[in-house]
């Protein structure tokens, strides 16, 4: 069959029940073969904007090292469609993201509730986020409506690409690059959050000689899933890995980090290059909100600027191509998603921590020294949260390929957050996609609050405590459903 017959059947597709895998294994075969589709689109901003990632006044860009990217994957099995993409950014509004998801509606028809979009938190791009996260934006700046219109292209252009293909998923574990970034230190050390409380934690604690343990496990597994026309070339590759990223950019450089630098490379192991349509990797983030690249229990190895970005890069995608000869493919296979909006409380400054706010804002002193870490800062995010709305909406979602399942999450997640919808999830195996539909901040633990550190303080994190018990419950009983669902 030609491809244009295959693309007006794929755009006939409805999103009707699937069948069970039960049926589709031992009872009554999937009647339509599935499709697939993949493109990019570019959405590197112009020099000179601010580049986010740290503290203080953004400094501008200035160069481009490597352009940054919309990652698209469009699976259709005849009766669902859904959409996967990942984009470079450090995080994006969850209203610029709902603007993309109104352009493909209204240009195909593809619902809002069957796109998962998800960000790579490259520390090396221009904010997306708003001048207040914590306020629904009433009008884009002019990146946003770019990176909004440049998103609904890239999907519109997968769409255009299904043609017949045959999907697989794998798993490698690649323990050598990614470590706890928060440390728990030894009885009596003094270290204090912005508004002068004690904690017990401390985010990124250099080779200091009071370091006790890592505070968290890591989760070390590459989870990905791949997809071949059915005469074997390869079409695209969308990988996991809870890594918050890398770094080591020159310090005005536009980057997609370690993200990009794999998709480069595993498209080279898999000699996919200069295929039509091209082929299309993507790096999307795990549950990294308290893990990075960096070893405090052994000594500070130097590297030049892009060296350690390339060297994470090719180990993971030496380890995705080791695996990618033991994949089992299948060209029939029940797609399925679930979303639901979760409605959690706003977290406010204690009377304490506002009250310490006010009085460090009250000073006139533009020199003033800060007493406590980013000081000034901190007392103008818990005013800034006290006068903001009491709740904040959210978007969870739960996709079923075949018997891969992935979880959507619009937090920095942490790590057991991640290794425990992979334990409890009834499809194997599993990943969780973070800052995906929106970016609302770090999204720690209770027992990871009760330690402190730098993710937990007032304005890091900007939701209830116990927001991570109502997030796993909602997407465990998702997950419930999609594997009942006949």
């Amino acid at each position: 069959m030609c491809r244009i017959t295959w693309l007006a059947l794929a755009l006939a597709a409805t999103s009707l029940p699937i069948a069970s895998a039960a049926e589709t294994t031992d009872q009554k075969p999937l009647q339509n073969p599935l499709l697939a589709g993949a493109a990019t689109a570019n959405i590197t901003p112009w020099l000179g904007d601010g580049l986010v990632g740290n503290f203080g006044t953004p400094p501008p860009a200035k160069y481009v090292h490597d352009e940054l990217h919309v990652r698209c994957f469009v699976l259709d099995d005849g009766e669902t469609r859904i959409a996967l993409v990942v984009i470079d950014n450090i995080g994006i509004n969850r209203e610029v993201l709902d603007e993309a998801k109104r352009q493909v509606t209204e240009a195909t028809g593809l619902p809002a509730d069957r796109m998962l979009m998800s960000c790579t938190h490259t520390h090396s791009s221009v904010s997306t986020r708003g001048k207040n996260s914590d306020q629904p934006e009433q009008e884009f700046t002019e990146y946003q409506q770019f990176v909004a219109h440049r998103i609904a292209d890239g999907v519109q252009n997968a769409i255009y690409n299904l043609q017949p293909a045959r999907v697989a998923w794998g798993t490698v574990d690649l323990p050598g690059q990614v470590f706890c970034r928060r440390w728990l230190l030894q009885p009596g050390s003094a270290v204090y959050n912005p508004f002068g409380e004690l904690e017990q934690v401390k985010m990124n604690p250099g080779r200091r000689p009071d370091l006790l343990e890592p505070a968290s496990p890591v989760d070390p597994q590459i989870a990905f899933l791949a997809i071949e026309t059915l005469d074997g070339r390869p079409l695209g590759l969308l990988a996991n890995y809870s890594l918050h990223y890398v770094g080591g950019v020159g310090p005005n450089d536009i980057s997609a980090d370690y993200f990009a630098v794999f998709c480069d490379r595993i498209q080279e192991l898999l000699t996919a290059d200069r295929l039509d349509p091209p082929f299309v990797a993507a790096m999307s983030n795990g549950t990294s909100g308290n893990v990075n690249n960096n070893d405090y229990s052994k000594p500070y190895v130097r590297h030049k600027p892009y060296e350690k970005i390339r060297l994470v890069a090719d180990q993971c995608a030496q380890a995705v191509r080791g695996e990618y000869g033991k994949l089992v493919w299948h060209d029939r296979v029940p797609l399925d998603m679930r979303q639901q909006e979760l409605e959690l409380g706003a977290r406010k400054p204690t009377a304490a921590q506002l009250e310490h706010a006010k009085k460090v804002l009250a000073d006139p002193d533009p020199d003033r020294k800060d007493e406590f870490p980013h000081e000034r800062n901190y007392a103008q995010r818990a005013v800034r949260m006290q006068e903001s709305p009491d709740k904040v909406s959210i978007i969870l979602q739960a996709v079923r390929i075949g018997e891969l399942g992935i979880s959507a999450i619009p937090f920095e997640v942490f790590t057991e957050t991640g290794l425990e919808l992979k334990a409890s999830n009834p499809f194997q195996p599993s990943f969780t996609m973070e800052l995906a539909n929106g970016s609302n901040g770090y999204l720690p633990t209770p027992e990871q609050h009760r330690l402190g550190g730098y993710e937990t303080w007032l304005g890091t994190n900007r939701v209830e405590v116990q927001a991570t018990v109502k997030i796993v419950d909602v997407l465990q009983k998702m997950f419930a459903e999609l594997a009942e669902t006949p």
